[in-house]
């Protein structure tokens, strides 16, 4: 895949993948969908969703340690800055010759533009929050909260 084909894909996920509503309520759901999905696959993950500022759903399994809990700050920070995945805001640096940490001016120990958090975008409001994970290499990450945002949303998990 080229890097403007993974550009595209990434705005295409932010484009498709919105919410018809997001409460406390559906966040705590989409993390307990979250949590679900990776205990089931025995996957090493840190998972966090975001109504806002506010963490409402925090989970860390086993093989985690609070450096996960770290990176999950660091990228759901650039998800509310940007509105945009993390792993496409990233990309997006990427792709135009250079990189986040050295073009944003940022604190690379505040910011992180790897992937593995996604904005939750709820239809004629705009982001309100995010879900993410860490603890597998970035692109995983991203395509594992993909994955599991579409299947929460399939389900109708949101209404």
């Amino acid at each position: 895949m080229t890097d403007d084909t993974l550009l595209r894909t990434l705005e295409e996920q932010e484009e498709r993948l919105t919410f018809r509503r997001f409460t406390t309520e559906t966040a705590l759901d989409l993390g307990a969908h979250v949590l679900a999905e990776a205990r089931r696959r025995q996957l090493p993950v840190a998972i966090a969703v975001m109504k806002g500022q506010q963490r409402v759903f925090h989970a860390a399994l086993p093989g985690t340690s609070r450096d996960n809990d770290e990176w999950l700050d660091r990228k759901a920070r650039v998800v509310e800055r940007w509105g945009q995945s993390s792993f496409r805001v990233g990309e997006t640096f990427r792709v135009a010759g250079s990189t986040f940490e050295e073009k944003s001016r940022l604190d690379p120990g505040t910011y992180a533009a790897h992937g593995g958090v996604f904005p939750v975008i709820v239809r004629g409001v705009g982001p309100v929050g995010s879900v993410g994970v860490s603890g597998l290499p970035q692109a995983d990450d991203h395509a594992l909260v993909v994955e599991l945002v579409e299947d929460f949303l399939a389900h109708g998990y949101d209404s």
